[in-house]
């Protein structure tokens, strides 16, 4: 019985925590996403590295919303002893661990799968908003200046795009010298491709493997935590009356 109490305690915080994470997440994204220039004024001389933030209002705000529904369902679920919720919180979860893991298998074994299906996706989008749209311009100029990539593949992607069928040239980012990354102002078709400038999905995928033990020990904590509360749950739901 003292087991049984400690355990449920211990839900109760953990789920607590969770639930807290999650409203602040969505807090800060329904801000973010209302009124980024405001939220921008707060990082004072770093805005122009936050700008980068303002595009992701909309996943804070799902992330937000999905860490408060569990929070709420694992501390209602533990208080009450309500095995309805326990039972949610659980399923939840699994389905959120199932796609972590799905994820992490496309993204192991299929990479060349998933860059094809990305570029079936992005470039179309590149070639139709970029340049015109401001959140996604801004969100693929602060990648390619951060990571000193051009496009999603390379400066092809660029081609049909509608930037440059009415301004004649590419984004400076895609002739930038390879040595001290300063930009070319005029990047032009043939500039662009001496330079050889690496597409952004390979830059990422360097980063990724560069970092393998942090990435993997941050993967393996999370997936961690997710099967202990899904433990945790379940024990709870199988002695409850």
């Amino acid at each position: 019985m003292q087991c049984f109490k400690f355990i449920k305690v211990m839900m109760f915080l953990f789920n607590l925590l969770i639930f807290l994470c999650g409203a602040a997440l969505l807090a800060v994204g329904i801000w973010v996403s209302v009124d980024g220039p405001s939220f921008l004024k707060v990082f004072g001389s770093l805005s122009s590295s936050a700008m980068q933030f303002v595009n992701v209002g909309y996943f804070l705000i799902a992330a937000g919303v999905v860490l408060f529904i569990l929070g709420f369902l694992g501390c209602y679920g533990a208080h009450s002893e309500n095995k309805c919720a326990l039972m949610l919180f659980f399923s939840i979860l699994l389905l959120i661990f199932i796609a972590e893991i799905a994820g992490a298998v496309v993204a192991l074994v299929y990479t060349t799968m998933a860059e094809q299906l990305l570029t079936r996706l992005v470039v179309p989008a590149i070639e139709k908003d970029y340049g015109y749209q401001s959140d996604f311009t801004q969100v693929w100029n602060s990648t390619m200046e951060g990571l000193h990539c051009c496009g999603f593949n390379n400066y092809t992607d660029f081609n049909a795009s509608r930037f440059v069928k009415e301004n004649k040239v590419f984004p400076p980012y895609c002739c930038a010298n390879p040595g001290n990354h300063t930009l070319e102002e005029q990047c032009t078709e043939d500039k662009a491709k001496s330079m050889k400038v690496q597409g952004c999905f390979k830059e990422i995928l360097h980063k990724v493997r560069a970092n393998a033990v942090t990435v993997g020990g941050v993967a393996i904590g999370v997936a961690a935590l997710e099967l202990a509360a899904m433990v945790v749950s379940m024990y709870l739901y199988c002695n409850l009356k």
